[in-house]
């Protein structure tokens, strides 16, 4: 059995081209979501918070179990959410729920320095290579405690999901949702971490929070998200925003290994974006999709972050492709 997690209060609650996601089998369950503009990461759920334990000291978490009267069957299922850079667990706030409720628990992680989630001192420690192996630890642990992994990773967790795999992590799944083969192509996204660097560098977070507000970063946010995003971003290991910062821009392709270990353990896997992403191309993650013979949907409405501008549209890909996995699990 995988270690106890302890209680914790971390605020609110063959080849081929990419096949289209499948549509919704009969028995999905149907979803919902009532966030507002900008009011996603402070979307109401009914996850408790927990610290789960890694190999880089604990992960602040938030744990949702699953309604078992709506599992497809077998060993029960759980979602293990990462947040991309300069994320947190509350990015997945608004999913939380419908995926409990389609019989699949949830568990929604900070990676090592992000928000409530301490880290390691040096940057290096931050890249994919390095936190592969932490988050493989943690699905290990899910498995250990019976507990089929469904493994997503968003953006820069996409990449470190991607490393967890190449390392053996047991998932019974994985899902690259708006992340990339490899390093972020140049565009405002990438500039924007070139201009940021050495003001992170010279001057720290909060001069970096500072220019957010002066440019009107958040203007379209909910002012109680806005608190919300300050505070994680100032509580953020400054080595961290550093190291990911910088791996966004080296990151080698890996999708040739990862194409190896999906087929060696047949692997189920979707790529999903939102269909105006700004960070990797769709065209660029379609194409991964094709080489990795995953399922690829692209959300509408949304752009590198899905789950948080049409987070209804994106449950009608995720539920019933991950409900579709698991009761292929249980067939063989």
């Amino acid at each position: 059995m995988g270690r106890p997690e302890t209680p914790a209060d971390h605020g609110t609650g063959s080849s081929g081209a990419a096949r289209p996601a499948t549509t919704a089998p009969p028995d999905a369950t149907p979803v919902t979501v009532s966030a507002g503009p900008g009011e996603a990461q402070r979307h109401p759920h009914g996850a408790r918070p927990v610290t789960v334990a890694s190999s880089l000291g604990p992960l602040a978490a938030l744990r949702a179990d699953p309604d078992e009267s709506a599992s497809v069957g077998g060993p029960p299922a759980v979602a293990l959410l990462l947040p991309g850079y300069s994320g947190s667990k509350e990015d997945f706030a608004p999913l939380i729920d419908p995926i409990a409720a389609a019989g699949i628990g949830v568990l929604a992680l900070d990676l090592p320095g992000q928000y409530e989630s301490p880290g390691p001192a040096t940057e290096h420690e931050y890249r994919p290579a390095s936190l592969g192996p932490v988050i493989a630890g943690v699905v290990a642990e899910e498995s250990e405690a019976g507990r089929r992994v469904l493994l997503l990773g968003h953006s820069y967790g996409g990449l470190v999901a991607r490393a967890a795999v190449l390392v053996g992590a047991p998932v019974r799944g994985l899902t690259l949702m708006d992340s990339g083969p490899g390093e972020l192509p140049m565009g405002r996204r990438r500039t924007d971490l070139d201009v940021l660097e050495p003001v992170l560098r010279r001057r720290g977070v909060d001069a970096v929070i500072a220019l957010r507000d002066a440019g009107g970063h958040w203007s379209s946010t909910h002012p109680h998200v806005v608190e919300l995003l300050r505070e994680r971003l100032r509580r953020s290991a400054l080595p961290g925003l550093l190291g990911m910062g910088d791996a966004l821009r080296s990151e080698d392709d890996r999708t040739a290994e990862l194409v190896a270990a999906v087929r060696s353990r047949r692997v189920p896997c979707l790529v999903v974006c939102g269909t105006d992403d700004d960070a990797w191309p769709v065209s660029m993650q379609r194409t991964m999709a094709d080489r990795l013979e995953a399922e690829f949907a692209a959300v509408p409405h949304a752009a590198h972050a899905p789950n948080v501008e049409n987070p209804a549209a994106l449950l009608d890909v995720l539920v019933p492709t991950w409900r579709t996995w698991l009761r292929d699990d249980i067939l063989g």
